[in-house]
Protein backbone atom coordinates (compact mmCIF):
# COMPACT_ATOMS: atom_id res chain seq x y z
CA UNK A 1 0.00 0.00 0.00
CA UNK A 2 1.65 3.44 -0.82
CA UNK A 3 0.83 6.61 0.75
CA UNK A 4 -1.54 8.91 -1.83
CA UNK A 5 -0.94 12.63 -2.24
CA UNK A 6 -1.75 14.55 0.65
CA UNK A 7 -2.66 17.58 -1.47
CA UNK A 8 -5.69 14.72 -2.78
CA UNK A 9 -6.88 13.77 0.82
CA UNK A 10 -6.88 17.01 2.51
CA UNK A 11 -9.49 19.88 1.99
CA UNK A 12 -7.43 23.11 2.67
CA UNK A 13 -9.90 25.88 2.92
CA UNK A 14 -13.37 26.99 4.91
CA UNK A 15 -16.06 28.43 3.65
CA UNK A 16 -17.25 31.51 5.51
CA UNK A 17 -20.69 32.94 4.54
CA UNK A 18 -20.68 36.54 5.90
CA UNK A 19 -23.80 38.87 4.44
CA UNK A 20 -24.55 37.16 1.15
CA UNK A 21 -20.92 36.45 0.22
CA UNK A 22 -18.97 33.57 0.30
CA UNK A 23 -14.97 33.68 1.69
CA UNK A 24 -12.83 31.44 1.47
CA UNK A 25 -9.94 30.98 4.01
CA UNK A 26 -7.13 29.09 2.51
CA UNK A 27 -4.90 26.68 4.34
CA UNK A 28 -2.12 28.78 6.14
CA UNK A 29 1.57 28.63 5.91
CA UNK A 30 3.23 25.82 8.22
CA UNK A 31 4.88 29.33 9.72
CA UNK A 32 1.48 30.77 10.41
CA UNK A 33 0.15 27.50 11.48
CA UNK A 34 3.15 26.89 14.23
CA UNK A 35 2.68 30.84 15.39
CA UNK A 36 -0.93 30.69 16.01
CA UNK A 37 -0.82 26.76 17.54
CA UNK A 38 1.54 28.70 20.02
CA UNK A 39 -0.20 31.72 20.78
CA UNK A 40 -3.43 29.62 21.58
CA UNK A 41 -1.18 27.63 23.63
CA UNK A 42 0.54 30.40 25.30
CA UNK A 43 -3.09 32.17 25.74
CA UNK A 44 -4.19 28.70 27.43
CA UNK A 45 -1.25 28.89 30.20
CA UNK A 46 -2.18 32.28 30.76
CA UNK A 47 -5.81 31.46 31.47
CA UNK A 48 -5.05 28.90 34.18
CA UNK A 49 -2.58 31.58 35.64
CA UNK A 50 0.87 30.10 34.62
CA UNK A 51 3.71 31.39 33.09
CA UNK A 52 3.78 32.56 29.49
CA UNK A 53 6.46 33.07 27.18
CA UNK A 54 7.44 36.68 26.37
CA UNK A 55 8.62 36.61 23.31
CA UNK A 56 5.67 33.97 21.95
CA UNK A 57 2.95 37.31 22.89
CA UNK A 58 5.59 39.84 21.67
CA UNK A 59 5.55 38.01 18.62
CA UNK A 60 1.72 37.76 17.79
CA UNK A 61 1.12 41.30 18.83
CA UNK A 62 4.06 42.41 16.52
CA UNK A 63 1.99 40.72 13.45
CA UNK A 64 -1.58 41.47 12.08
CA UNK A 65 -2.53 37.75 13.29
CA UNK A 66 -6.01 38.20 11.92
CA UNK A 67 -4.44 39.18 8.65
CA UNK A 68 -2.48 36.10 8.44
CA UNK A 69 -4.91 33.37 9.58
CA UNK A 70 -7.63 34.58 7.06
CA UNK A 71 -5.42 35.12 4.19
CA UNK A 72 -6.39 36.30 0.86
CA UNK A 73 -10.50 36.41 2.67
CA UNK A 74 -9.00 39.19 4.43
CA UNK A 75 -9.00 41.32 2.10
CA UNK A 76 -11.41 40.36 0.28
CA UNK A 77 -13.16 41.32 3.93
CA UNK A 78 -12.02 44.67 4.45
CA UNK A 79 -12.84 45.50 0.63
CA UNK A 80 -16.76 44.94 1.24
CA UNK A 81 -16.66 46.40 3.95
CA UNK A 82 -17.24 43.43 6.41
CA UNK A 83 -18.31 44.51 9.84
CA UNK A 84 -15.72 44.10 12.52
CA UNK A 85 -17.84 41.77 14.70
CA UNK A 86 -17.96 39.75 11.81
CA UNK A 87 -14.21 39.61 10.09
CA UNK A 88 -13.20 39.07 14.69
CA UNK A 89 -15.45 35.99 14.49
CA UNK A 90 -14.30 34.89 11.15
CA UNK A 91 -10.75 35.47 12.13
CA UNK A 92 -10.84 33.19 15.91
CA UNK A 93 -12.54 30.79 13.72
CA UNK A 94 -9.94 30.59 11.16
CA UNK A 95 -8.03 30.07 13.99
CA UNK A 96 -10.21 26.93 15.47
CA UNK A 97 -9.72 25.14 12.40
CA UNK A 98 -5.87 26.04 12.39
CA UNK A 99 -5.62 24.43 15.79
CA UNK A 100 -8.08 21.91 15.74
CA UNK A 101 -9.86 20.97 12.61
CA UNK A 102 -12.92 21.49 10.56
CA UNK A 103 -15.64 19.92 12.45
CA UNK A 104 -14.79 22.10 15.70
CA UNK A 105 -14.62 25.55 13.41
CA UNK A 106 -18.22 24.72 12.06
CA UNK A 107 -18.85 24.38 15.60
CA UNK A 108 -17.57 27.26 17.02
CA UNK A 109 -18.90 29.56 13.75
CA UNK A 110 -22.40 28.14 14.14
CA UNK A 111 -22.11 29.25 17.71
CA UNK A 112 -21.61 32.36 16.67
CA UNK A 113 -18.12 31.92 19.13
CA UNK A 114 -20.37 31.95 22.38
CA UNK A 115 -19.25 28.83 24.64
CA UNK A 116 -22.20 28.22 26.04
CA UNK A 117 -24.19 27.68 23.07
CA UNK A 118 -21.03 24.88 22.09
CA UNK A 119 -22.33 22.35 24.87
CA UNK A 120 -25.50 21.22 24.67
CA UNK A 121 -27.95 21.97 27.54
CA UNK A 122 -28.59 19.49 29.98
CA UNK A 123 -31.85 18.24 28.78
CA UNK A 124 -30.20 17.65 24.61
CA UNK A 125 -27.47 15.27 26.95
CA UNK A 126 -30.10 13.26 28.60
CA UNK A 127 -32.29 12.87 25.55
CA UNK A 128 -29.91 11.64 23.72
CA UNK A 129 -28.08 9.42 26.34
CA UNK A 130 -30.91 7.24 27.38
CA UNK A 131 -30.44 9.20 31.00
CA UNK A 132 -33.36 8.06 33.05
CA UNK A 133 -35.95 11.43 33.00
CA UNK A 134 -36.61 11.32 37.03
CA UNK A 135 -34.92 9.66 40.09
CA UNK A 136 -36.52 6.80 41.10
CA UNK A 137 -38.75 6.91 44.10
CA UNK A 138 -36.31 5.38 47.64
CA UNK A 139 -37.90 2.34 49.02
CA UNK A 140 -39.36 2.11 52.45
CA UNK A 141 -37.16 2.40 55.07
CA UNK A 142 -39.81 0.95 57.58
CA UNK A 143 -37.71 -2.31 58.06
CA UNK A 144 -40.95 -4.61 57.91
CA UNK A 145 -39.29 -5.79 54.94
CA UNK A 146 -35.96 -6.73 55.40
CA UNK A 147 -34.14 -9.50 55.73
CA UNK A 148 -35.11 -12.12 58.37
CA UNK A 149 -33.00 -12.66 61.58
CA UNK A 150 -31.14 -16.20 61.90
CA UNK A 151 -33.34 -18.76 64.06
CA UNK A 152 -32.14 -18.63 67.74
CA UNK A 153 -29.64 -21.74 68.62
CA UNK A 154 -31.31 -24.56 70.71
CA UNK A 155 -30.44 -25.11 74.08
CA UNK A 156 -29.50 -28.36 75.11
CA UNK A 157 -29.70 -29.89 78.59
CA UNK A 158 -27.12 -27.96 80.56
CA UNK A 159 -27.47 -24.60 79.28
CA UNK A 160 -30.63 -23.27 80.87
CA UNK A 161 -30.95 -20.03 82.07
CA UNK A 162 -30.58 -19.30 85.33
Amino acid sequence: MAFEALDELLDETIQLPIQGNVYTVPAPSAEVGLRTQALLNAAAVAADGGHVDDQVLGDAAERDLYAEVLGSAHAQMVADAVPWPALKHAALTAMVWITQDKAAAEKFWNAGGDPSRLAPNRETRRARSGAAKSTPSRGSTSGTSGPKAPPARARGKGNRPR
